[in-house]
């Protein structure tokens, strides 16, 4: 896939009203950033031409302020 499909696939996006956003992660790819109701997708295009997609789906459940202390306590470096 080439810069055609990525300008297809965002057009489509488009089309459809469906929220992405452009990031660049990797060296080697372009990431579109996907939001739909209880899921995040990151599609990236890579230079070789293939795509690699990741889902983050929500589990339904909401957390109440004493998760900002998890987060801070499980990933800070």
């Amino acid at each position: 896939m080439g810069i055609k499909d990525l300008i297809d696939f965002l057009n489509n996006l488009e089309e459809g009203n469906i929220f992405y956003k452009l990031n660049k992660v990797r060296k080697e790819a372009i990431m579109v950033e996907i939001a739909v109701p209880g899921q995040r997708w990151g599609v990236e295009f890579m230079e070789d031409g293939s795509v690699e997609i990741e889902k983050f789906i929500s589990d339904g459940e909401f957390y109440d302020v004493n998760e900002i202390e998890t987060i801070i306590k499980d990933f800070s470096d």
